[in-house]
């Protein structure tokens, strides 16, 4: 199997490749449109997230298992922003496959991702449910910061441009009465919050992810950290605004927790381009997932499942390819 090569997307390009190319689109089709012959390939681009967190080395694990029971298909993962990012890769044609949070891919499907003009992004579908991603509220034990509510005035990285976690951000904050301006929004990578919260650059890191994240872990190595909970109406409340649940981040999930901690949780996705994967490519690629997960050395590969698959997947639209494996295995479509 050939070596994947890493690169970076441009996010703030793509975002405004996407803008420039909504020009009269107004909504458009909800349907999601489909490609031909001459557009499908077998060249696929993979984008993933960053390397600190889950999405980048689950990313690369998914690419060899496609290449490893696909035949003649190349996969090549690459670091990126994370969801938007991948969506918008997607709509642009410059990805053929990507990883999301749920809610952004369904605001991608409703044209209410923030700066990209209310474009539907209409050309891909759902391919299967991963795994849950938490959002981790990080501080340093030596900060003083023992709530939500004492984040306000303190700077805060917030996630990466083109992620998924700066809308559940922005929902947690406000849920607690913390509105933009009452704090300082650090924009950055999982992997940069983490060194900048050790050096005290920031004062706090909230970052949507899979339990346990391997950065995380790193961190807490070498700097006594804390993960803030959210109380139970808050929680309510945050998923009424993001569609986001409640959940728990266990505590054997890191050495130093004690106790469970109470936060909330979107899903992780793959997604397929519909105008550059063909439904067989797509077919393919939903058998290759469900049925090799045990292959994944990530703690998240256990939650793959069919039964998990479809977890999450609201109205946004099925992979044609996806479709007919469900189908096949006699699986209930939503």
């Amino acid at each position: 199997m050939k070596m994947r090569r890493t690169a970076i997307a441009a996010t703030a390009a793509a975002a405004l490749a996407l803008s420039a190319c909504g020009g009269d689109d107004e909504g458009g089709d909800a349907e999601v449109q489909t490609g031909d012959e001459d557009s499908f390939t077998n060249e696929l681009t993979f984008g993933t997230g960053g390397t600190a967190g889950t999405y980048f080395p689950l990313g690369d694990e998914l690419a060899a298992i496609f290449e490893d029971n696909i035949e003649d298909v190349s996969v090549t993962a690459i670091e990126t922003g994370g969801s938007a990012d991948n969506l918008g890769g997607i709509y642009q044609e410059e990805m053929q496959l990507g990883l999301s949070q749920n809610d952004t891919a369904a605001s991608g499907v409703a044209g209410e991702i923030e700066d990209l003009d209310g474009i539907e992004l209409d050309n891909f579908g759902w391919i299967s449910n991963l795994y849950p991603e938490a959002a981790h509220i990080i501080v340093r034990e030596d900060s003083g910061i023992e709530s939500i509510e004492d984040l306000e005035g303190q700077t805060i990285a917030v996630g990466d441009v083109g992620s998924g976690t700066r809308a559940i951000s922005d929902a947690i904050l406000a849920a607690h009465g913390i509105e933009e301006g009452d704090y300082t929004a650090e924009v950055a990578d999982f992997g940069t919050s983490t060194d900048m919260l050790a050096d005290s650059q920031i004062d706090a890191s909230i970052f949507v992810v899979g339990t346990p994240v391997a950065g995380l872990t790193q961190l807490a190595a070498s700097t006594d950290v804390s993960l803030l909970g959210i109380e139970d109406e808050m929680t309510e409340t945050i998923a009424g605004e993001s569609g986001a649940e409640a959940y728990d981040i266990s505590a054997d999930a890191y050495d130093f927790l004690d106790e469970d901690v109470t936060t909330v949780s979107v899903f992780a996705a793959l997604v397929a381009s519909t105008t550059q994967v063909s439904e067989d490519l797509g077919y393919e690629i939903t058998a290759a997932t469900l049925e090799n997960a045990g292959d994944i050395t990530l703690e998240v590969g256990e939650n793959i499942t069919e039964e998990n698959a479809l977890t999450g997947i609201g109205d946004i639209p099925l992979h044609p390819g996806a479709q007919r494996y469900f189908e096949e295995q006699g699986i209930e479509l939503p």
